[in-house]
């Protein structure tokens, strides 16, 4: 039997539906989503995996122009997932017309072998003939930049295309062994997905800096007949972050320990024991150093 395996990343600017992309096609939500740009900041993995087959896909920080240390950590794993992928998927949506950033990264592989399909998300938001003829705008901006590359018009949130596109990704890959073993989901630990939670619950109750100042830490996870007992702290970078992160008398860290408790015993299937502490980590995001440490 014909066994196939590679790497599809994923790659575009930010808030264009990349994780929701990945959760979709993996099938299980392992990438954060919020409606704020710049929530992912690591490189995630999330495979498929059959009897005949392993896809691996790969959930980047969105595309920008670094400022801080941090970011400069999150472009270069953007630069990784073009080095090692089989097939780029380049998301975007309908009506927006990609700065010139984009076109450098794509204009980096564009001359090598690797196959790029370009998707155009968000088409269930269409609604009115105005819609769709910005969508015909968007297809013919594509196709004038890249005549040779593949466009397909998809909806990451209501799965619409995605037969289409699964299709087309088994088509384009090569026979291979299975890169990781067949019982793999990610990646990355469990605890991970513990640290990548919390965060998305700061996104929703938080607003402004505070969500991109908080990094989250499980220093303790260990599961426990039918109990996963969590110890995970949370840094800011200002005394003054701590005392909006934790709200008066801690009403506002007992509402995101509540609902954090929530989503993780839904995504390991297990009731959850949560501890939260909160530390100041001056400048982290700045520091090299303090982002090794960080995992970054």
């Amino acid at each position: 039997m014909i066994h196939k395996s590679g790497f599809v990343n994923i790659i575009g600017s930010p808030n264009v539906g990349k994780s929701t992309l990945i959760n979709s096609l993996v099938g299980k939500k392992l990438s954060i989503v919020t409606h704020k740009p710049q929530t992912t900041r690591h490189r995630i993995l999330g495979f498929i995996n059959k009897s005949n087959l392993q896809i691996i896909f790969s959930d980047t920080p969105g595309i920008i122009s670094p400022v801080y240390t941090m970011q400069k950590i999150m472009m270069r794993d953007v630069k990784k997932s073009l080095e090692d992928a089989d097939i780029i998927l380049l998301l975007t949506e309908v009506g927006k017309f990609e700065d010139v950033s984009i076109f450098n990264y794509i204009k980096k592989i564009k001359n090598k072998d690797v196959p790029i399909i370009i998707l155009i998300n968000k088409i269930d938001q269409i609604k009115t003939q105005s819609r769709v003829d910005t969508l015909y705008d968007t297809m013919n901006y594509w196709h004038r930049s890249f005549p040779h590359l593949e466009i397909l018009p998809i909806s990451a949130l209501k799965k619409m295309n995605q037969d289409l596109l699964m299709n087309k990704i088994i088509s384009l890959l090569s026979e291979h062994p299975a890169y990781y073993p067949k019982d793999y989901l990610s990646n990355k630990p469990e605890y991970f997905f513990v640290n990548e939670i919390i965060r998305e619950k700061i996104f929703f109750l938080y607003k402004k800096e505070i969500p991109y100042s908080v990094e989250i830490q499980t220093k303790f996870f260990k599961k426990q007949n039918a109990f996963i007992h969590i110890l995970s702290y949370l840094y800011v970078e200002r005394d003054s972050q701590k005392g909006i992160l934790i709200g008066e008398r801690g009403s506002v860290i007992q509402k995101l320990k509540l609902i954090s408790t929530n989503s993780i015993e839904l995504f390991f299937k297990k009731k959850i024991k949560l501890i939260f502490y909160v530390k100041v980590c001056k400048n982290w995001r700045h520091d090299y150093k303090k982002l090794k440490y960080f995992g970054y």
